[in-house]
């Protein structure tokens, strides 16, 4: 085989080489669904891919849509029998795409600007965060979002007071016989907006026998970044935690994140050499309590629930039935099947921001699955999943609580509603 001679790195060529043009994933692609394009296909954009790395195609504008119109789902990495590593090329893709500069315009600029000056710094992001708060509690943000379309105003979260916001301890002691020694992952976005779901996890884990450690030096995974073609800066990110997290010595590094797992799982391949034990290490919450075996749980919680499986946890992580067999040990919740719920639904990062009008197409097919089901409950674990879905239930006038399968185990251990 010829090796490449422009375009993209020879990992992308190397990678196409796998693919061999069955079609066994166009079903599973949530935009060749909506568009019944080829080149909007997993399948599609191998082959765009494949062409530049051989300088047969030009890197140019059609390739740089089609790598920013994917989700990065990776179900077709799911669906494909040759195991193509289609996350990695579309980064990789994406990447090449940005340092072309075929991303004009002022949004990509102000993306960028955001997620390296803004996200992976505590105090900036408590800040804006903060200010957001206040937009809320004044009730500013309800006459700025009059300008916004309907479908950006159910998106935007409502952000938790100050005392659900602040840092945890830097360790929690395990509750009755110690089954190991975990360090957490807090997140950027998760201890701002889901902070409740941070100290549900700690206090599960706690339960569970584990003593947590929280690293101070910690910070963002690089998911985010990557996905916006930042990946050289997201391998730096990778480093500083890979560094901070072995110096921890613990047996797993625990996350509730499913973006942040698996971007975390990718540091062998993001930071060669450097990344294989952190990334080793990095495991599901729910896959970890799967694994060692669910303490008693207490008290019961009555209601249908459907479970969406995040993408980046099911495909990403290979992660499905461990969160459902831990949510069917609550007593009083059934564990209710939906005709979508392997599927994307649309949030993707940054992509409901980004991509607005696709976002919505593949949210309404993920909506109508929950509808027909009529949940009490729908579970996820993912920030983007949870915020997307809840946009979803609001437009819809759903009657369903979006949660964390963690925020519900929190809850059967300790029943804070009654």
């Amino acid at each position: 085989m010829a090796e490449p001679v422009t375009g993209l790195p020879s990992q992308v060529y190397t990678r196409s080489l796998a693919c061999v043009h069955c079609g066994l994933c166009l079903s599973a692609c949530p935009t060749y669904r909506v568009t019944g394009r080829e080149t909007s296909s997993p399948r599609g954009r191998i082959y765009l891919m494949r062409g530049v790395a051989e300088g047969r195609i030009e890197l140019g504008e059609l390739l740089a849509e089609e790598a920013y119109l994917c989700l990065g789902c990776r179900a077709c990495e799911t669906a494909c029998p040759s195991g193509v590593e289609f996350g990695a090329m579309l980064e990789e893709t994406r990447a090449a795409v940005d340092e072309a500069g075929l991303r004009g315009g002022l949004q990509p600029r102000l993306e960028r600007m955001i997620l390296r000056q803004v996200v992976p710094h505590r105090r900036r992001l408590r800040l804006l965060i903060g200010l957001l708060a206040l937009a809320q509690r004044t009730r500013i943000d309800r006459v700025a979002s009059l300008l916004l379309p309907r479908s950006l105003r159910a998106l935007l979260p409502e952000i938790p007071a100050r005392a659900d916001r602040r840092q945890p301890p830097e360790r929690i002691p395990a509750e009755g016989e110690q089954r190991g020694r975990v360090a957490f992952l807090t997140g950027c976005v998760m201890p701002e907006i889901f902070g409740s779901v941070n100290a549900a996890t700690l206090r599960v884990l706690s339960r569970n026998g584990f003593e947590v450690v929280v690293p101070r030096d910690q910070t963002c995974c690089g998911a985010l970044q990557a996905h916006a073609g930042d990946l050289d800066f997201a391998r730096g990110l990778a480093r500083r935690n890979a560094a901070v997290f072995e110096a921890a010595g613990v047996d797993a590094i625990v996350v509730n994140s499913a973006g942040c797992g698996a971007a975390m799982r990718s540091a062998e391949h993001w930071i060669p050499g450097e990344g294989a034990s952190y990334a080793g290490k990095v495991r599901d919450v729910c896959e970890l309590l799967d694994e060692v075996g669910l303490r008693p749980l207490t008290h019961s919680i009555q209601g249908r629930l459907c479970y969406d499986d995040p993408c980046h946890l099911i495909h990403g992580q290979g992660v499905s039935a461990a969160p459902r067999r831990l949510l069917e040990q609550i007593d009083g919740i059934e564990l209710v099947p939906h005709a979508d719920a392997s599927s994307c639904c649309g949030a993707a990062g940054t992509y409901n921001l980004t991509h607005r009008e696709m976002s919505q197409q593949v949210l309404e097919r993920k909506m109508d699955a929950l509808a027909a089901a009529d949940p009490d409950l729908i579970a996820t674990g993912n920030p983007g999943c949870l915020m997307q879905l809840r946009a979803g239930v609001r437009l819809r006038g759903m009657r369903a609580r979006v949660v964390h399968p963690v925020e519900l185990l929190d809850q059967a251990y300790q029943n804070p509603h009654g």
